[in-house]
């Protein structure tokens, strides 16, 4: 199919007629793009329109295991294979470019004002590699390798067009640009972010936002950042399996963290440079009225002495980007004809790395909705509500597990709980999806996939009583910690109580009944213990039907002369 890339185009003529599509994308982000890219792939007339033009600065760089397998399920359901080049950090090399780093790991250091971090008082989890060998993504050359992609499947293309009006009628909807030139869609979706016409336009936007979390952010990209194994103070014995700086480093400070996500810790990267960022509660931390973000930043580096041993002759590369408390939500997301996808619907916070995720579970909700109702013309917006339930649901669970980790920065050991809570049902979380895309893979029916969908709580990762249970008593009890009606360590037996009280969290990997496991590295035979108990040892339920099913379908594919991974 031809590419159709076309720049700004000039004042259009008094009186022409409107081009007509299928679907109109505001946004050629990752989320706008690989939207276009499937749909127009799959027949529909897409126009991807963006204020802005490639390449550009952008940050949510650090990938998630649960990201790799919606990549996967994209790929497979929709025959774009270019999604795949994302699913591994040698594809990623190939195909994008070696400007990107590896994402081994979540580490995680506490640290107090004006102290050397306490060996002790850290924690990290390694990816099991038979999950991914996930990357930290360059994304000014990601999100132009998509946009290209989009264009290469035939969607019609706009940059630098900024959108002056939107106009819904019973039939659709039509797009002006500020040169002039309209558009005429059945379908709208905005993937433009926060600054969302569509949102303005519709008074979407909740004031203030219902989340319980706050937090506003400074951030840039560096160059000469040390990785902080090699100035760290930590005695040998008391350090991490695996480097810290093989993944995305956390340090954790009275509620905030900084992060450091390097994009040259890959073998072959050509990329030295090293994404930067430091994100507090606006309400601990007001925003200084005379200070810039790099000079703030820097007070911050002055107060713990070990992060900023890890600045010492480095430089940024980029303006630094200062907001304002960085909460937003909208009332809903779905209306006739229009989504506010992802990050133009709400925002809460980059720890844990949610951000892509949570969007490639948005775009393969709503897309396979698009490619229905363009077959039948049922625009309905009873169709499309379930897209808008999956919002909610990433956002509010989310925004409970932030918030309780925010709070628990203060105390150690609640800290120390709340990352099991965060950490322990990311495996299965995982496997769920594998699960159902392999089976999809071994015999093209569909509806594996959207019985992902048929789930009891949309946006919740392991959608389980057991863990809706766990995550709510966990909020609740540093909601009490915060409002002093207990101390730290009493809402910590409550965290570590209820841990160890859930039949189906993994013991393998020392989830649970050993507080004292604060780094998690899930070898090849503790991954095979862990299917072990899967099978034999877990209660009947979600866990152990979700084991048998995987094994059947390892044999299946390899009776086929197929990898099921």
């Amino acid at each position: 199919m031809p590419s159709k890339v076309m720049a700004a185009q000039p004042a259009v003529p008094a009186g022409a007629k409107p081009t007509e599509c299928d679907v109109l994308i505001i946004g050629s982000g990752l989320a706008g793009s690989v939207s276009g890219a499937i749909l127009a792939r799959q027949g529909a007339s897409v126009v991807l329109i963006d204020a802005a033009q490639h390449p550009r600065f952008a940050i949510g760089e650090s990938m998630t295991p649960q990201l790799v397998e919606w990549l996967h399920i994209l790929k497979s359901r929709f025959d774009v294979p270019e999604i795949g080049h994302l699913i591994d950090t040698r594809s990623v090399a190939e195909h994008i470019g070696p400007q990107h780093g590896k994402k081994q790991s979540f580490g995680f250091i506490k640290h107090e004002a004006g102290q050397e971090p306490d060996p002790e008082q850290a924690n990290i989890f390694v990816i099991p590699k038979a999950l991914t060998e996930a990357s930290h993504l360059f994304r000014q050359d990601t999100d132009a390798y998509y946009f290209n992609v989009a264009a290469k499947y035939g969607c019609t293309t706009r940059q630098n067009w900024r959108v002056q009006d939107l106009d819904f009628d019973d039939d659709g909807v039509t797009v002006t640009g500020a040169n002039g030139e309209q558009f005429r869609a059945k379908y709208l979706i905005d993937a433009s972010g926060f600054r969302s016409l569509l949102a303005e336009k519709m008074n979407l936007r909740e004031q203030p936002a219902r989340f319980k979390h706050h937090a506003r952010s400074m951030f840039t990209h560096y160059i000469g950042v040390k990785p902080f194994d090699e100035v760290s103070h930590h005695p040998q014995s008391l350090r991490p399996p695996a480097p810290w700086h093989g993944g995305t480093l956390h340090h954790l400070i009275e509620r905030g963290w900084f992060w450091i996500i390097p994009f040259d810790n890959l073998k072959g990267s050509r990329n030295p440079l090293c994404s930067v960022g430091l994100t507090i509660d606006e309400r601990t931390y007001p925003k200084p009225k005379d200070l810039t973000g790099e000079q703030e930043f820097r007070q911050f580096l002055d107060r713990y002495p070990a992060v900023k041993r890890q600045f010492v002759g480095a430089k940024r590369v980029r303006e630094w980007v200062s907001t304002d408390r960085l909460q937003y939500s909208s009332s809903h997301s779905i209306g006739y004809r229009w989504c506010l996808m992802s990050h133009a619907a709400g925002f809460l916070d980059p720890l844990y790395s949610r951000g892509l995720s949570n969007t490639f579970e948005v775009v393969f909700a709503l897309v396979t909705r698009i490619l229905d109702s363009l077959k039948d013309d049922d625009w309905s917006v009873e169709r499309f509500q379930y897209v808008d339930q999956l919002e909610r649901g990433l956002l509010q669970y989310n925004d409970d597990l932030v918030n309780a980790s925010y709070i628990s920065f203060s105390h150690y050991r609640l800290w120390n709980a709340v990352f099991r809570v965060w950490g322990g049902y990311l495996t299965p979380g995982v496997m769920r999806l594998h699960r159902a895309r392999v089976q999809y893979e071994l015999d093209g029916n569909e509806q594996h996939l959207r019985d992902l969908e048929k789930a009891p709580y949309p946006g919740l990762w392991w959608p389980t009583d057991e863990f809706r249970q766990l995550l709510e008593l966990t909020s609740d009890a540093c909601l009490r910690y915060e409002a002093g009606e207990i101390d730290g360590d009493k809402a910590a037996d409550l965290v570590f109580e209820a841990l160890n009280n859930c039949e189906g969290l993994n013991p393998v990997f020392g989830w649970k009944d050993d507080e004292d496991t604060r780094f998690v590295y899930p070898s090849t035979q503790m991954v095979a213990k862990f299917m072990y108990w899967s099978l034999r040892k877990a209660p009947n339920g979600e866990m152990r039907d979700l084991a048998h099913s995987l094994v059947g379908s390892a044999v299946r594919s390899a009776l086929r002369g197929r990898k099921p991974l």
